[in-house]
Formats: structure tokens, C-alpha cells, sequence
């Protein structure tokens, strides 16, 4: 259709090519500025690729992460944080966060429902803290539906053949006397595309032209407005009603753009028209954008009413292009989006060791990823395997990382079953995708913030790893000066690790601690200190607040299922979570019932890995009497250790083991806190009221920390970092210290799949699983080969395999397949 209607005029204006590569002038100061922008506003992609499109309250999201750059589309490794949240439709509220840990723009986690979620619509998002300085558009967002098995779940809505039609000159504008073309989008209220009929037609009701939808409610027709004329369009719904809609409104003066991107495979065709009155001088220019590269740019004189540029289709990356007319004084006049398809997607197999299995049978399978050449490659890929009882395909074209990462993630709006246009063996998938760029919007960034004099501040910054920000403030309310800071962080759970640092804030107060590798929960403790000793502040840590939640009005999930095509899931489902609250009740009752025996243990062997060294020479056990009045650690050394000499006041403190020296000539002693090498300053800024015990090691029984124990060992072992020491009992607020907890990287579980081979109790359990196995770290080798394995349910059904992935060189690619168990 594109070709009829643009063949004639094509052929027409072949020899009218006015376009040539920019030289000088404002065309050089339009892409400059846009290249200072790219550098100045890089862009990132997360995607996230889930084991099912749906859930119940009390089961898991289990989800691989992929974060690549937007420009080269490159595995991204300068982020090391994602976000990953589930929000509730309904309230637009977050209710679960996690962060993610990215190696390599890769990483893995889970989100687990709670039993109490209500059913009804959600949606998963992806962010980056520094994707967070542009719009929520640029986050990856999943619709999901998360059941209840004791709510009935929501059947179509009465009123779903209620329609809505857009109506968007291509270009952005219609001209009077300047025949252009007019994409339309209609959709119904489950926001998917209805098919409908319709015409324009003038005042005297003559009817002008004619259209109807191709694919997912989308067309166009084209039609040439004249002035004084008034237009309105009718069309037909699915249901046989009538509606009618307003014509868009054309300009008497202006520029339109229609675009040929069909019918050569050589060049892409940009047709401009004009009737504007201009100097003979004037020039339009044309600029093409890939992904923040500027691909093509040209100029051409207004003289003429018509121009033609070709755009070679080799120079084009993958993807979307951005095409904008400029005026001279460099403000967009026109502006269209198209594709280049140039498919070459990664080729990824799935290939079992046989088609049938019975029950709890172990199954083989072999991944085998190669690029558009037939090459092996190696890549890493994820891997979800469900039951096709419980898992329902409703949208076999749906997001893929592949169509994600060329297509929707640079377009505003929803895209009706994205993969449809990958598909290789669809006759109609470039015809289809043209007018996909006609209904779409441009979503990366707008013209006007590129164009100004000054960019943008960004507030967020790019995040190697966990941080935190804060200020201090006196105890008056003033600014604090610049205070000395030490952060003490210790994670929970039995193994905890520990760790000290030394910092200071900026004169207003702040502080920022960046790059943390913090994981799980961690207990956090900061202490401030003046120069002078002073220690009445207050510290605040800013707290972490998620994204903004921007809701779409559509009420209903685009994703609708019969109640009867749910039964069978929702039975399996009821069924898991009951056996799981039996057990957890038996747990319960069975631990009312225990008795504990234990030796008491023993401090020393406790403290082990903060204090590394036997018995000290001599010791402090800090109290309330020997630690009364103690503005340091080393007024309460002072006079109490035979052979420890503590001179100076204040901040100038010196302190020497008698007897102890080195050939260097260092004679202070080194000191160690909670098993941690530190400074001389970091123990100053200690309060006594903190510390359990104060070890001093001196001669042989320093030699355990080689050469820097030279001048003898003052350890000090706090309470808190005492493994015993139960920092939730700190209520009472202490001058200069704030105790705090920390959300680190998520804790990654792996996801349980029984093995069949192996006796165990717990395989007397009923076992129908929905997803029968999740792995999203599969690594193939140079020869773009990997195996995983996995056992069969006890559901006589068929397991649907869907795999998803990437090279770090930006090669996407998906893949299906299936096997059957009887």
C-alpha cells in the first residue's frame, strides 16, 4: 500500500535529490549540541525476564536481570545497582524492593508474595539509580495479574467492546493543499486493538476517502485537506455501532513528511512538502539519530516545494531511527520514526534428549546459540520451563528480551504482542511495523532540552554499589562545619563480617558513603566528632524513597483470562500453599516441644575473628567506674597499663609502649579495632561508653601482626562488634551516634527443584509445580553449547521451555520449545 501510493511521485522526483552531508553553519550547531547531550545524558536499558506472566499471593517472581547501554546496546557494567519493585495497580503503591547485584549487566533475584497480597492487577518495574535523573518511561515495566485461590478471580469487563481511536498525521501535522497521510490506532478498553471501518468526510457529507485497520487496529489513509473546508471522520466498531470523531486540525501554512521505509531495500525515503513563503536562501535540514548516534544529516533549499532524501539502509543500525526536519533557526518542524530490520537475531536452539517423559523423570536438555552466520557464540541466557496445564500462552508474540531491546524500549505506549514483528515467516511484519512507527512516540528524550544553551543537573548518580547519604546538624539546628564521621557496618546472620571506615562531612553537614558492598540487611553505626572533641549532633540519614509511580488509566490487564481456563492452576495452587502452611504449623508445634542443651560458650572463642591474638599482656574491661568522666579511650589507658604511656592533650595524644620500637623508628603502637587495623584518629573518636575492652599486646605477643606490631598492639573491641551484642537494645539516643539498619544487595536463592534420583522425605509430597524449573544464569562455551538438567513433575502434561539472552557485544535472542509428560 505504501508503495502505490508514494510510486509515482517517486519515480517523478528521482532527479530532484537535493540532499547532501552537513558542512557548516546551524546544521553543525544542531548535531554538535545533540552529541554534547548524548555524552552529557548516556542512557541505560534493564530488562527483566520472569518464569510466568502470572502469580498467586504466597508463591515467588523468580527473575533474571539484563542492564546493557542504550546506544550500543552492550552488556552495561558501569551500574552495578538495579531496582527491581513490584507496584500495586491499584494504589500505585510499592509494595516489595529489591536490589539487584549487576556483574557484567547481569544479575538474578526473586520476589516473594506475601500471603496477605490482594489479588489484582501489579506491575514489576527495573530501574538504575541514575535512570532515575530521566522520565519513568525509560524503566522496563511488566504488567502481571497476581491471583488469590480463595477471590474469585475477574472476568472480562461487560463493556469491552468500547473503543477508542487516535487519530496522528504522520509528520506530526497535516498542511492545507499538501496531500499527506494520517495513521490511526483504535483500541478497546482492555487496551488491545480493535478492528473497525471508517471515512472522512467534508460538510457536504461527500465522503473523501475510506480506511480500514491492518493489524492490532492500526492503519492509515491519506488525503489532501483544503482550506475552508470542515472534515470529520465515522467509523464502524466491532459491534456494527457508529462513532464519530473529530478530524485533526490542518495548518493553512507548514511543512509535511511522508516516508517511504517499504519499497526499496536500498534507501529510505523522506518525501518534504512545503507552501511556505520564504526567502530565496532558506534551508530545511534532515537529521537522522540511532540510539543517541547521528547517522545521517542533510540540507536542502526551500526554493523548492518538494525534496527527496535517501537515506542508504546500510548506514542504519538496528532499530529505530528518529528522523527530524529542522528549520533554520533550528526548530523541529517534522518528525517520524522508522525501523531497520536487518535480521540478524541470535539463533538460539533447545534440544531434549528425547520428546516424552514419564513422571518424575530426569530431562536433558541442551542450549545451543549461534550468531546470524551460523557461528557459535558464547552468551548468557535464562531459562524458564512451565507446565502448559497451569501456565497459559494468552500472548504468544509478548515481550522478549530481543523485542524489547530494539523496539519497545524507545517507544512511547503500549506495543500489542512486540515479537510479531520478528517473526521471519510473517509476509506482513514490515508493512505492519511502518505504521507501528506512525502510532508510536519518540520517548528517549525531546528536542527542546537538547537544543538549550545549559544542560540539565542530574541528581542521581551512577551507583557501583550500595549507598547511602546523610547530614549532621548540631544540636541547635546549625550548621555543623566539617565534623569527622566513622562508620562501623556489620551485616546480620551468623556469619556476620564487619567493617570500619573514616570520613568527614562538607561544611554544610553532608556526607555521602558510595560504592558499599553491602548484602541483606546490615546494621549500621555512625559516630561524629569535632576537631575539638565535641560530639553533641544529631546525624540523619536521608532515607531511600522509590521511584514515582506514574499509573496508566487502562483498569483492566491487558492479559484476560476465562475463570474455567484458571481452575486447574488455581486448584494446584491452593493445594501448595495449603501443604506449606501444614508444615509450617508442625514446625511450630514441634518447636514448642524442644528442649535445648548447651555448654556455655566461650567469649574468646567467640571474639576470634576480632581478636586473632591469645591471652593480651593486659586487659581493660570497661565499666561504669573506670570509664566515668572519659572524654577518649586513652584517658582511661592513661596510668592503668604498667608500661603504657598515654602524653598530650586532647586531639594531640601520643602513647608508646615502654620497650617496644622498631629498626624503622615507629614507636606508637599499632592500633586494631575489632580485629581492623585503623589510625590513631579513628580510635580518638571512639566514645568510652561504646567499648567493651581494651587489649594491649606487647613484645612476642605482638608479633602476630609482623612488622607494624613493632611498637606493640592497642586492641579495642567494642560492644557492638561483639557477635553476641544485640544492637536492636540501643533505644536510648547517644549524642554524635546514629544506629541504623541498611538495605544491601538481595540475598540470590536458588530456585528448588527436587532431584528424583536421590531419596529424601520431602518427595512424598504431592509435586505440581507451575514452574517446573527456573535457571537464569546458563553460560554457553565457545562452541555456544550449554547443558542444564532437571526432574519432571507429577503433572501428565506438556512443559513449554522459553529462553532468553544476549552476548556482551549486544546480540539478543529467544527462543520456545517443548516436551510432554505421561
Amino acid at each position: 500500500m505504501f508503495r502505490n501510493s508514494l510510486l509515482s511521485f517517486l519515480a517523478a522526483f528521482a532527479l530532484f535529490l537535493t540532499a547532501f552531508r552537513f558542512e557548516d553553519s546551524w546544521l553543525d550547531k544542531i548535531v554538535a549540541k545533540f552529541e554534547a547531550y548524548q555524552q552529557h545524558a548516556p542512557q541505560e536499558k534493564a530488562y527483566l525476564h520472569l518464569d510466568r506472566p502470572y502469580y498467586s499471593a504466597g508463591e515467588t517472581i523468580w527473575f533474571k536481570a539484563y542492564l546493557i547501554n542504550s546506544g550500543s546496546h552492550t552488556a552495561d557494567s558501569v551500574s552495578k545497582v538495579l531496582y527491581v519493585d513490584l507496584v500495586d495497580k491499584a494504589t500505585g503503591k510499592v509494595v516489595l524492593l529489591k536490589k539487584i547485584e549487576m556483574k557484567g549487566g547481569l544479575g538474578a533475584g526473586d520476589l516473594a508474595l506475601k500471603d496477605s497480597l490482594k489479588a489484582g492487577d501489579y506491575m514489576v518495574r527495573a530501574y538504575t539509580n541514575w535512570m532515575r535523573n530521566f522520565s519513568e518511561d525509560f524503566f522496563f515495566h511488566r504488567d502481571l495479574l497476581i491471583f488469590r485461590t480463595d477471590t474469585q478471580p475477574i472476568g472480562f469487563p461487560s463493556n469491552a467492546d468500547d473503543i477508542d481511536v487516535q487519530f496522528m498525521p504522520e509528520g506530526g501535522q497535516l498542511v492545507m493543499g499538501l496531500e499527506g497521510r494520517v495513521a490511526f490506532k483504535a483500541t478497546n478498553i482492555l487496551g488491545k486493538g480493535a478492528d473497525i471501518t471508517g471515512a472522512v468526510l467534508n460538510q457536504a457529507n461527500d465522503t473523501l476517502v475510506g480506511f480500514s485497520t491492518l493489524k492490532f487496529g492500526m492503519g492509515y489513509f491519506s488525503i489532501t485537506p483544503e482550506a475552508g473546508q470542515n472534515y470529520r471522520i465515522e467509523i464502524r466498531k466491532p459491534n456494527g455501532g457508529y462513532a464519530k470523531y473529530s478530524f485533526p486540525e490542518p495548518l493553512p501554512q507548514g511543512a509535511v513528511m511522508m516516508v517511504d521505509n517499504v519499497s526499496s531495500k536500498e534507501n529510505a525515503r523522506v518525501i518534504i512538502k512545503h507552501n511556505l513563503t520564504v526567502a530565496p536562501t532558506s534551508e530545511m535540514a534532515l537529521i537522522a539519530q540511532t540510539r543517541g548516534e547521528v547517522v545521517y544529516a542533510a540540507k536542502t533549499s526551500m526554493n523548492r516545494r518538494m525534496s527527496l532524501f535517501n537515506i542508504p539502509k546500510n548506514t542504519l543500525p538496528e532499530g529505530i531511527t528518529q528522523l527530524t526536519l529542522f528549520d533554520e533557526k533550528s526548530r523541529p518542524v517534522c518528525e517520524r520514526l522508522i525501523f531497520t530490520n536487518k535480521n540478524r537475531p541470535l539463533s538460539v536452539q533447545i534440544q531434549s534428549d528425547k520428546p516424552t517423559y514419564k513422571i518424575r523423570e530426569k530431562v536433558e536438555l541442551e542450549l545451543t546459540a549461534k550468531d546470524a552466520a551460523g557461528n557459535p557464540v558464547s552468551g548468557n541466557f535464562s531459562l524458564a520451563a512451565t507446565d502448559a496445564g497451569q501456565v497459559l500462552e494468552k500472548d504468544p508474540y509478548g515481550v522478549n528480551i530481543l523485542s524489547y531491546a530494539l523496539l519497545t524500549s524507545d517507544l512511547k505506549g503500549a506495543v500489542e504482542q512486540p515479537s510479531y514483528y520478528f517473526d521471519v515467516n510473517n509476509p506482513n511484519n514490515v508493512r505492519d511495523l511502518e505504521v507501528l512507527m506512525m502510532t508510536q512516540g519518540w520517548r528517549r528524550f525531546v528536542w527542546k532540552n537538547v537544543l538549550e544553551d545549559s544542560l540539565a543537573v542530574h541528581r542521581h548518580f551512577i551507583e557501583e554499589g550500595i549507598s547511602f547519604t546523610g547530614k549532621v546538624v548540631r544540636g541547635n539546628k546549625k550548621q555543623s562545619g566539617v565534623v569527622k564521621l566513622t562508620f562501623m557496618l556489620q551485616s546480620a546472620g551468623k556469619d556476620s563480617l564487619r567493617s570500619v571506615f573514616m570520613g568527614e562531612t562538607a561544611e554544610t553537614g553532608e556526607f555521602a558513603a558510595l560504592n558499599l558492598n553491602l548484602r541483606d540487611t546490615t546494621n549500621l553505626l555512625i559516630q561524629a566528632v569535632s576537631e575539638r572533641g565535641n560530639r553533641n549532633f544529631t546525624i540523619v540519614l536521608d532515607p531511600f524513597k522509590p521511584a514515582t509511580v506514574t499509573l496508566t488509566k487502562v483498569p483492566f490487564n491487558s492479559i484476560q483470562f476465562d475463570i474455567n481456563e484458571l481452575a486447574q492452576y488455581l486448584k494446584r495452587a491452593d493445594d501448595y500453599l495449603r501443604i506449606e502452611r501444614k508444615i509450617r504449623e508442625s514446625r511450630e508445634k514441634m518447636l514448642q516441644e524442644v528442649v535445648i542443651k548447651a555448654k556455655k560458650s566461650d567469649p574468646q572463642k567467640e571474639d576470634s575473628r576480632r581478636a586473632m591474638y591469645g591471652t593480651p599482656d593486659a586487659s581493660i574491661k570497661l565499666d561504669f567506674m573506670n570509664s566515668a568522666g572519659a572524654q577518649s579511650i586513652f584517658d582511661i589507658l592513661q596510668g592503668r597499663v604498667a608500661g603504657v604511656t598515654v602524653s598530650g592533650t586532647g586531639m594531640n595524644r601520643t602513647v608508646q609502649i615502654r620497650g617496644a620500637a622498631n629498626f624503622s623508628g615507629v614507636v606508637e603502637p599499632l592500633f586494631v579495632l575489632d580485629g581492623m587495623p585503623v589510625d590513631k584518629s579513628t580510635i580518638m573518636n571512639i566514645p568510652p561508653t561504646d567499648v567493651e575492652a581494651i587489649d594491649v599486646l606487647k613484645g612476642a605477643s605482638a608479633a602476630i601482626y609482623g612488622s607494624r606490631g613493632g611498637g606493640g598492639v592497642i586492641a579495642i573491641l567494642t560492644k557492638r562488634g561483639n557477635t553476641n551484642y544485640d544492637w536492636s537494645k540501643d533505644t536510648a539516643p547517644v549524642p554524635g551516634t546514629l544506629v541504623t539498619k541498611l538495605l544491601g544487595y538481595g540475598p540470590v536463592r536458588e530456585f528448588y527443584s527436587p532431584q528424583y534420583d536421590k531419596q529424601a522425605p520431602e518427595h512424598v509430597r504431592p509435586d505440581y509445580r507451575p514452574t517446573v524449573f527456573w535457571a537464569p544464569l546458563i553460560q554457553t562455551d565457545k562452541d555456544g553449547k550449554a547443558k542444564v538438567s532437571f526432574f519432571t513433575s507429577d503433572a501428565q502434561t506438556t512443559v513449554h521451555f522459553r529462553v532468553e539472552g544476549m552476548t556482551p557485544n549486544g546480540l539478543f535472542g529467544a527462543s520456545t520449545g517443548q516436551i510432554k509428560t505421561e
